[in-house]
């Protein structure tokens, strides 16, 4: 248990010192909620019921998506994983312990927006706190699920972050928080169901849970997680 605080620890410590992590988990983030924010509410007031649910989705998004792959690929592209190897450590410890630092980065990002939406943009406050925070966690979880197959998949770590570029624009823009799904051509509402973004906004802004809503996004989580342990696997026999 030691062992696994004090890797915690040292990989919180990486993370802040990461330039690609503070800037996909806070800087961009924030910056486009200072933009975007002002000019949704501007244009559409109506936009003020569910502005903390949409930012969050993108900062969420953002974060997992193009920030945790250069992390994973730093790690087992790289001496760190024969350093793994060599000292007995299981090298699902590095993928363990990156996503629970970025899922705590997401968690604070998160929460800075749910405090300054109110206070800058007069955004209204989730009604369904549970629902919001269920939706918040779980949406995580599976976006970082996704961004760790990412990770380990591509061989070059100079194409991380293409793969992880073409994953975040159409989780986003088709994902409703920029504009209803419902003005989406059809096939391309349909292609928006297949990123956790799409579900996981829609959880967030639901009163209540869904096995409609959940179902996909613990579906995707679970092919992820198998994905992942077969990844690492191959990983290992390298």
């Amino acid at each position: 248990m030691n062992g696994f605080l004090y890797g915690f620890t040292l990989q919180w410590k990486l993370d802040l010192r990461s330039r690609t992590m503070l800037i996909t988990c806070y800087a961009v983030p924030l910056l486009f909620f200072a933009v975007m924010g002002g000019i949704f509410t501007s244009v559409m007031p109506e936009s003020k019921e569910t502005l903390i649910q949409s930012m969050t989705v993108f900062a969420v998004t953002m974060g997992a998506l193009i920030g945790l792959p250069p992390s994973l690929a730093e790690i087992y592209r790289s001496d760190i994983k024969n350093a793994y190897q060599a000292n007995g450590v299981p090298l699902s410890l590095g993928l363990i312990l990156i996503n629970i630092s970025a899922f705590v980065h997401l968690l604070i990002m998160s929460a800075i927006l749910y405090v300054l939406a109110p206070i800058l943009f007069g955004a209204k406050i989730p009604e369904h706190l549970e629902t919001y925070l269920g939706g918040l966690v779980i949406l995580i979880a599976v976006s970082l699920s996704i961004a760790s197959i990412i990770g380990l998949a591509v061989k070059d770590t100079a194409n991380t972050s293409m793969f992880s570029i073409l994953l975040f624009i159409p989780s986003t823009m088709l994902s409703g928080i920029m504009f209803p799904s419902e003005m989406l051509p059809q096939a391309f509402a349909i292609v928006g169901k297949l990123f956790p973004a799409t579900w996981g906004y829609k959880l967030m802004t639901d009163s209540a849970f869904s096995l409609q809503t959940l179902c996909p996004l613990l579906g995707i989580f679970l092919i992820a997680v198998i994905l992942c342990g077969v990844l690492l696997r191959r990983i290992r026999t390298r």
